[in-house]
Parts: C-alpha cells; structure tokens; sequence
C-alpha cells in the first residue's frame, strides 16, 4: 500500500521525509523517492528497493530545500525501477500518486495525441501530465487541481506542487486515506496520522473528495464541489501506536473504507491494462497443464475458495475441490497429478491451511497462494506466491482482505482460461475488474442508511442469509461475519435450498438477507425470497436499481448498489455485507475490532 509524506516547512525537508516514510513501511513497498524545492527548482532522488537504498542515495547526493514531497510505492503500472518511482515530475509539477487512475488510458492516449511524451508506465504520470497542462496554459496551481480531479475516475490520493509556487502543497482524496498535519509555521501532508507523528499531533482528516491547499500559514480545505469547507482539529495521539483508525471509531471501520485503495493496488499488480491482459508473477511451470484445482483454507478465506470454484470452472473449465483446512489431511485425500494445489491466507501463518499446504506438497502437488505476508511460512513454502497488497489488517473480523484475495483469484481464474485457450474476451475482464474500485466506492456511500437500519437486525436472535451462484459463499461470508462481532446466531444458505428445510426457520422474528444483483439468476432468487416472505419473513434485500424496482415491495428495507458486471458482483457486494454486520455490532455495543473468542491468525490447529 503505498504511502505519501508532504512539508511545507521551515527546516531542512529531506531527512524528515524519510522519516515520514519509514513510519509507512508497514504498508509495504518496493521503491521511494524524495523531491524537494530548492531555490525555485525541483531536486529529487528516487530509489527501487529498500529505503536504506534511497537514505544512500540522499548520503551520496544531500537534498536541500525545506518544503517536497516524498513517495513509497508497491510497482504494479511498470516494474519497480527508478523511472516508474514517485515521484513524476512534469514541467514545472511535481506529484506522488496512491490508488489508481482507472480512465488513465484514455486520458494517456489524448496527452500522447497531443504530442507529450511519458517517461514511465505507471498511470501517476497521467496526473503530472494533466495538471502540467492546466498551469502551462496559464491556471493558478488551486485552479489547476480543481479542473484536474473530476476528469479522474477510480481511488486516488495526491500530493502535489508546482515549482513556480514553492510555498504550497496540494492534496486531493477520493477514495484513499490522506491527512494533515498543522504545525507552528509549517503544514504538512501523510497518507495517515502514523506518518506525520514525528512533525505534530495537530491533523485533520479530509473527507471523501476533499481536495486542499497548505502554505506555511494556513490550511485552506475545499469539498468535490470546490467549496471551502472546513474539517476538525483533532490530537492524533499517534506517537506511541504502531497504527491509526483514523477518523474512524473502529479498525474494522477503517478497514471497510479501505478497500477501494487496496483492491486498486492489488490489481494493479496484476492488470496490464495497456496491453489489455490480466498477468501474474514469474510462474516456474506450465499453467496449461493443470488438470485439477484444489483449494484449502479457513473460514472467510474458504469462502474466496468457493467464489473462485465458479470463477475457475465457468472461465477455464477445469474442475475445482474446496475443502477448509482443518479437515483436508484427516479424509485423506487423493493428490492426483497436474493439481494445482491452491491456500488462501491473510496471515501465512494458520497453522491448518499451512499443514494442508505441506501434506500437498510432501504428495508431488504444485502449490500456490493467494497470501497478505509475503514473508510468511505459506509465502516462502509455496511454488507461487499470488501476493495480495491489502496492508496489515488490524480488525479480526477480516474485510479488506477478502475482497484483496477475490481480485487475485479473479486474476488467476483469467490465466487459467488464457492457458487453456478459452478466455474469449480479456480486454472486458481487464475492464470490469478495472471498474471495482469505483464500485467499491459507490458501495460505501450507502453507509448511513445501512447504519439507519442496522438496528431492525440487531434485536434479532437468528438471522438468515440468502444468495444463488457466487453469491451463495458471499451470503455464508455475511452469516459469518454477523456471527463473529454480533454474537447473533446467523446461517448462510443456497437460495434454492431453502425449500429443502431452512424454511421451516422462517417466521416474523427472523430477518433474511436476500443478496441478489440483477442478471441471470436474479428471478430464481426473487422466487425464493418471496417464499420467504409468504410465511413472514422479514427481508433486507440487497441489488441493484433494477432488482429493487422488480422486487422491493414488502421489504423491510432494501440497499442499493450500482449495476455491475456479474464477475465483480462478489467483490462489490462484499461491501454492504460487511457495513451490516458492523452496524449491526455496533449497535449492540460489542467489542467491534476484538470479538470475544477469537484471534487474528490462528496458529494452532
């Protein structure tokens, strides 16, 4: 996840950048740079690898200068060398980029149109590009930004100067965290409260499209309609913690929101939207010999696994076993050749998806993860390391990475296709999975009124959850979820499967959770919901414009999301499944981040 330090201030800048992003360390990255202003000129040093190779870089050449920006980025538009390092400098702009610019092809091809030329491959440059051209034709560096920012679609956060301009900073968010710091005669700018600790205490958090000007007096914060609008002062208390919530009153908050960033960036390292293609990492064997898919893992990780069972088999056909871990050596297994042997974890550490993950290969299995940690035991262990970018992940109730480890299942299910010569249309997938970050923020603008109803769920005892295709796992995903920080008992089912004895369940104290997109299976699940509220049942449906049109009566309350592709439904849909059940917590008044009973990684069997 990468991360951005800004100062405007009064002392020498580059050592306090670097402090600024050693606190984003934790993030992961795999380049940084450092560009400060210096005597009306942009100087900058930039570095692949560890930043002791950009803190050589500054011993060897010293930055001067008291106001820049500095960058920690994860490579995914272009490898991770100097070139594609933040941060971009265009003409008289300079700008570090989080997230990503989902539109950025076009607007790369009518810059190149234009005769202007990238030195990178990343989609940041674009920005630089587009705001280099605002001030090159004469806009004030706030006016610049503001006519910039609604051509850019996807989730971004920004740190921007002009050297023309060297006492101000500009920052924009939409969709990724950003913060700022208020010291005495200087401002600054992080990606979070962690980073900016060393420099002051005093930050505000900006709100979703904010964009702001800092100089060295003043803050000046505008909203997505360009009004100033201002945003409270608060203590970070950010000195002594290893991690921050934010404006947020929990970490699984926080972490719900993050999402739109970190799926960006996990995609990122597996998109090749240039080149319409969906990639993966350097693969030591032959995809097109796999005959057989066996996926292994724990509670909401397993169910990536059977999302990925639909993905798998309807892209690639070739068949698919989801077994959860702590059973998978005890039936003893038939390891046939040409499998694939597939875990999924947030950790890399729980110790049943790990054994599951040896017994495989101790069998002559090929194996691969999908895995948060690259430098866990999973990590190291398997044949292919399919990492996720999700960040440390603090609530225990896991969010963001689900829906990380279900971007990069949705990559390896394409490749799979592409070996077997079946994948009829990539440059549709690159496109629909490039559309899930902003999905994923329309999503959680329906926060407040899951808030508004959470309380009908929480007076509950049972609850049910209903979902047909890949949304079937996803409802299993929303009982678990409600389980673990609820305490309410809650059971995920099969729509069809209702009939065949759940139904007897159903009466006026049971709510039932209907997740259905509009599409194929949408009037099957519509019939089944409808059995449902024949004898009482009380529905919380969730689709879209159309479904709610087709099928909303008689509801006690329904949530909107917009019309999706069917492949990025789970992940999309992931969002109001995770707002209700941490709503629905909320109200009840339990322990939201650290639920009774339960740890983070489970490394005991």
């Amino acid at each position: 996840m990468c991360g951005i330090v800004g100062i405007i201030g009064k002392e020498p800048a580059a050592d306090r950048l670097l402090d600024g992003l050693k606190r984003l360390e934790y993030r992961g990255y795999d380049s940084a740079g450092i560009c400060t202003v210096t005597d009306g000129s942009f100087d900058r040093r930039r570095a692949p690898g560890k930043l002791r190779n950009l803190a050589q870089r500054l011993a060897e050449e010293p930055l001067g200068g008291e106001s820049g920006v500095a960058h920690t980025r994860w490579a995914t538009h272009g490898a991770p060398t100097e070139d594609n390092a933040h941060p971009h400098i265009v003409g008289d702009v300079v700008v570090v980029h989080n997230g990503i610019i989902e539109n950025f092809k076009p607007l790369r091809d009518e810059l190149i149109a234009e005769g202007r030329t990238f030195l990178s491959q990343t989609d940041s440059e674009v920005v630089a590009h587009l705001i280099a051209r605002e001030v090159e034709n004469g806009a004030e560096p706030r006016a610049a930004l503001a006519a910039v920012l609604p051509r850019l679609h996807g989730a971004f956060a920004l740190g921007v100067m002009v050297r023309t301009h060297p006492d101000l900073l500009l920052g924009a968010r939409l969709g990724a965290p950003l913060t700022v710091g208020y010291g005495d005669g200087e401002n600054f700018l992080g990606s979070d409260a962690l980073a900016l600790a060393p420099l002051t205490q005093r930050i505000a958090y900006l709100e979703e499209g904010d964009w702001v000007a800092i100089t060295h007096e003043e803050v000046e914060v505008y909203d997505s309609a360009n009004q100033r609008v201002s945003r409270p002062i608060v203590n970070s208390g950010a000195s002594g913690q290893l991690m921050d919530k934010g404006n947020h009153r929990h970490f699984m908050q926080k972490e719900i929101y993050e999402q739109p960033v970190v799926v960006a960036q996990t995609l990122r390292s597996y998109l090749r939207p240039l080149e319409s293609q969906v990639s993966l990492p350097d693969i030591e064997f032959d995809l097109s010999t796999v005959e057989r898919v066996v996926i292994v893992a724990c509670g909401t990780a397993s169910y990536v696994g059977m999302i990925g069972k639909y993905w798998i088999e309807g892209l690639a056909r070739i068949p698919v076993e989801v077994d959860v871990a702590s059973e998978y050596r005890y039936r003893d297994p038939v390891l046939l050749p040409n499998t694939l042997g597939l875990v999924i974890s947030q950790s890399g550490e729980t110790a049943d998806t790990l054994a599951a993950l040896r017994h495989m290969k101790a069998g002559g299995v090929t194996t691969g993860g999908i895995i948060n940690v690259p430098t866990s035991s999973m990590a190291r262990e398997v044949d292919l390391l399919l990492p996720t970018h999700a960040g440390p992940e603090i609530g225990v109730a896991s969010t963001k990475a689900f829906t990380c480890q279900l971007a990069v299942m949705a990559a390896l299910a394409t490749n799979l296709a592409r070996a077997r010569g079946l994948l009829a249309n990539e440059a549709e997938i690159v496109k629909q999975l490039q559309h899930v970050p902003e999905a994923m923020s329309m999503a959680l603008a329906h926060d407040a009124e899951i808030e508004a109803m959470a309380p009908k769920i929480a007076a509950a005892r049972d609850v049910l959850y209903l979902g047909r295709g890949p949304e079937y796992p996803l409802a299993l995903e929303g009982a678990l979820k409600l389980k673990e920080i609820s305490y309410i008992h809650a059971e995920g089912y099969a729509s069809g499967e209702m009939k065949h004895g759940p139904i007897a369940l159903i009466d006026e104290a049971v709510p039932l959770v209907v997740i259905a997109p509009s599409g194929p299976l949408f009037d099957k699940t519509v019939s089944n919901m409808q059995e449902a509220q024949a004898r009482g049942a009380q529905v919380v449906l969730i689709s879209d414009a159309d479904g709610i049109a087709q099928a909303g009566e008689n509801t006690i309350a329904t949530i909107e999301m917009p019309k999706v592709h069917p492949l990025i439904a789970p992940l999309v849909y992931a969002v109001p499944v995770q707002l209700l059940a941490y709503h629905v917590a909320v109200a009840k008044g339990t322990d939201v981040d650290q639920p009774r009973n339960l740890a983070k990684s489970v490394t005991v069997e």
